[in-house]
C-alpha cells in the first residue's frame, strides 16, 4: 500500500512540476492522435455523405466491410503498415518506419472506418428526414454537403470524440510501426507499458492519470452532446446494414 501511495504522489509531482520527459510523451501522443483524427475526418466524412446520398449495387457488401474494419485488431493494422513501409515493402524507400508519420498512418487506418460507420448513421437519420425535400428543391451537391454537416453537427461531435478516444488509447499498432523510441516515437500507451515493466510506477501512473482524464473529458463530451440528439439521431455502432436494408 505504501508503494502505491508513494508512486501515486510521485506521479502527481511529475505532473505538477511539468516534468519535461513526461510532457514530451504527452505532446507526441496528442500530435499523433490529432493528426490521425484530422485525416480520418477528411476521408471519412465526405465518403459517408456520398454513401448516404447515393445508392449503388453492392452497397450492403461495402457496409459489411466497413463494419468489419471497425473491429480489425490493431496489431493486424500495425503489421500491414509495417509490411508496406519497411525496407522490403513498396513504400520502404520513403523511410517512414519507426517515425511519428508511420504511427499516424496506422492510427488513421484504425479510426477511419469508425468515422465512416458512425457518421453514416448520423447522416442517414437526417437524410431520411430532409433528403426528398432537398432533392426536390434542386439544391446543388456542395450545398447538400453543407446542409447535412450543419444538421448533423451534434452527432458528428460524438463521432469525432469516439474516434479520438480510440486513437489516443492505441498501443498495438503504434508499437509495431513506431518502435517506442525515446524522444522520437514514444507515446503514452507504449510508455506506460515500458515504465511498468521497468518498475517505474510513478511515471506509468502519471501517464495513466492523463489518459484517464482524457477519457473522462471524451465521455463527458459524448454525454453532453448526446443529450442534444433525439432518439432517432442516437448513434448505435454496427447498425449500418439495418439502415440500408
Amino acid at each position: 500500500m505504501n508503494t502505491f501511495s508513494n508512486a501515486f504522489f510521485d506521479a502527481l509531482r511529475l505532473l505538477t512540476q511539468l516534468d519535461s520527459g513526461l510532457w514530451e510523451v504527452i505532446a507526441l501522443s496528442l500530435q499523433v492522435s490529432l493528426s490521425a483524427l484530422f485525416f480520418a475526418i477528411s476521408i471519412g466524412l465526405p465518403l459517408a455523405i456520398v454513401l448516404t446520398m447515393r445508392r449503388f449495387a453492392g452497397e450492403r457488401i461495402l457496409y459489411v466491410i466497413i463494419d468489419t474494419l471497425m473491429a480489425l485488431p490493431p496489431v493486424v493494422v500495425g503489421l500491414i503498415v509495417y509490411l508496406l513501409i519497411s525496407q522490403m515493402g513498396p513504400l520502404g524507400v520513403w523511410g517512414l518506419l519507426y517515425t511519428p508519420t508511420a504511427m499516424i498512418i496506422a492510427q488513421t487506418l484504425l479510426i477511419t472506418p469508425i468515422v465512416i460507420a458512425l457518421s453514416l448513421q448520423v447522416f442517414r437519420n437526417h437524410w431520411q428526414r430532409l433528403g426528398q425535400q432537398l432533392s426536390m428543391l434542386g439544391i446543388k451537391p456542395y450545398q447538400l454537403f453543407r446542409i447535412l454537416l450543419h444538421e448533423s453537427r451534434f452527432g458528428l461531435i460524438t463521432v469525432i470524440l469516439a474516434a479520438f478516444g480510440r486513437a489516443i488509447a492505441e498501443i498495438g499498432a503504434v508499437m509495431i510501426v513506431g518502435g517506442n523510441i525515446a524522444n522520437e516515437t514514444r507515446v503514452m500507451t507504449t510508455a506506460i507499458a515500458m515504465e511498468t515493466r521497468q518498475g517505474n510506477l510513478s511515471m506509468a501512473l502519471a501517464l495513466g492519470i492523463v489518459l484517464i482524464l482524457i477519457a473522462l473529458i471524451i465521455n463527458a463530451g459524448v454525454h453532453i452532446f448526446g443529450q442534444r440528439l433525439s432518439p432517432r439521431e442516437a448513434i448505435t455502432p454496427g447498425k449500418n446494414q439495418q439502415h440500408h436494408a
